[in-house]
């Protein structure tokens, strides 16, 4: 059962996360107002946040549909610590009088957590095909699996037929396996709903959604938003495996990307660090949300005088 609310759009990060870009601004970008910030303690952040306000204002409940298709694997991935394996899904941004609204392909890598958005009208085969290839472009690494839910818009042979081409391995979520694509399902809420929303819009501004997409948002969360990572430990006498999310592991998607042993060989041919290093250093933390936030400011304004 999918569960859609409506949310006022936010950019709260976690205690720990607003830390993290203090620290950053800090050490990395040398900005001395970040000096006493960089050493201000998590539990202080969120006494400082007291007295935000949210409202749940509707719900709307629909059924996942089925599908028999005997098209990908059932498995959960195993990337060994390997970039290269996304988990992807779909995100309806909402109906209005029966008029399905623009839509979200969002896809996350599992290793890295670097993550790509991308805005498409409808999901049929004439408009998912031309977005998952520039989906697939814009990852600075090789993709070597894709792993989604049971839906049909991408358990079909023409996606499958274009993965074959890409020489992309394509899987699916198991029968009961409710966490198998838990990571995509986490960034839908806390990326795409706390700053697109949930509000209709109309399915002919995906192109617009598109550009701030590519130009604005997607370089700000994979070089200026830390992730939590997990530490995993092995009980020696159950054997059972136990995660923990300490705050020494957060970084950013491509602080992350960069820290694997031999970060090079998983890069695309004509990529490498120095150029990206350049992106991930013509903005700080601050700058580049900022720019993403008036951008998105812009963007609605656009939207809604249209409306």
């Amino acid at each position: 059962m999918k569960t859609y609310y409506y949310w006022p759009i936010q950019m709260i990060l976690s205690g720990a996360a607003t830390k993290k870009l203090f620290e950053r601004g800090y050490n990395i970008f040398e900005d001395k107002r970040y000096e006493r910030l960089a050493y201000i303690s998590v539990a202080h952040i969120y006494n400082l946040r007291k007295g935000k306000l949210y409202c749940d204002k509707r719900r709307h409940f629909t059924k996942t549909q089925r599908t028999a298709v005997a098209i990908g694997e059932r498995r959960k991935p195993a990337p060994n610590g390997a970039p290269g394996y996304l988990r992807i899904d779909t995100v309806h941004q909402g109906d209005q009088d029966k008029v399905k609204g623009v839509y979200y392909i969002n896809a996350v890598d599992e290793v890295t957590q670097m993550e790509v958005i991308c805005a498409v009208e409808k999901i049929s085969e004439q408009f998912l095909i031309p977005v998952l290839e520039q989906l697939i472009e814009l990852f600075p690494f090789e993709i070597k699996e894709i792993h989604s839910d049971n839906g049909s818009e991408y358990i079909n042979h023409t996606v499958a037929k274009l993965l074959n081409k890409l020489l992309i391995e394509l899987t699916k979520s198991r029968s009961r396996q409710s966490n198998d694509n838990a990571l995509v399902e986490s960034k839908n809420g806390s990326i795409v709903r706390k700053w697109l929303g949930y509000c209709h819009i109309p399915q002919k501004h995906s192109t617009i959604i598109n550009t701030f997409l590519k130009k604005y948002f997607i370089d700000y969360i994979n070089y200026h938003r830390p992730c939590y990572y997990a530490a995993i430990t092995t009980d020696a006498k159950t054997g059972k495996q136990r995660k923990t999310y300490p705050y020494a592991n957060m970084m950013t998607p491509y602080e992350k990307l960069k820290s694997l042993p031999d970060a090079k060989q998983y890069l695309k041919p004509g990529v490498n660090f120095e150029e990206l290093d350049i992106i991930a250093k013509q903005d700080t933390d601050l700058e580049a949300a900022r720019k993403a936030k008036h951008a998105r400011q812009k963007l609605f304004q656009t939207i809604y005088e249209d409306i």
